[in-house]
């Protein structure tokens, strides 16, 4: 179970095209993913407190359809979440019983958005896009404060 996950992000990345790819020093999708792309039984909550919002993706199977078309959303965008400091963390390995799972009882598949306060802000039973991601995002009081505090002092549109 554990070798399948790369090699099914592997697959993702390979399949999923890649927008506004210049030949700039932006992250690329490899250089993202890496970063951006954790195992919960790696990792822990307390790993990003106040860092990082976490994005959990659970399901039973790697090979559950709903776990693959939302990693396959996630990787077409890693951009718009690496601008709000996501992190994705998967746990498709209900018998490691992951301090994730332990923490949020998902039930099949799962999709949870945590903020940097560690608070759990959604919990969806179906794939969400990205932008319905960002969105939720954006909307969360410790997002607004960066936003204003990214703003102030610059002219509006910059």
């Amino acid at each position: 179970m554990k070798k399948l996950l790369p090699v099914m992000l592997a697959a993702l990345l390979l399949c999923s095209p890649v927008s506004g790819q210049a030949q700039d020093d932006s992250p690329t999708v490899d250089d993202l993913s890496v970063d951006m792309i954790q195992l919960a039984e790696n990792v822990t909550l307390e790993d990003f407190l106040w860092i990082k919002r976490p994005v959990v993706v659970f399901a039973d199977s790697p090979a559950d359809p709903r776990y693959v078309q939302q990693m396959q959303f996630l990787m077409s965008e890693l951009n718009a979440l690496d601008v709000r400091d996501v992190v994705i963390i998967t746990d498709t390995d209900p018998s490691a019983r992951s301090s994730f799972r332990q923490a949020l009882r998902p039930r099949g598949f799962m999709l949870a958005i945590i903020d940097k306060d560690g608070g759990v802000k959604q919990r969806k039973p179906l794939p969400w896009s990205v932008r319905e991601i960002t969105r939720a995002i954006d909307k969360m009081p410790t997002r607004q404060q960066e936003i204003k505090d990214n703003t102030d002092g610059l002219p509006r549109g910059w």
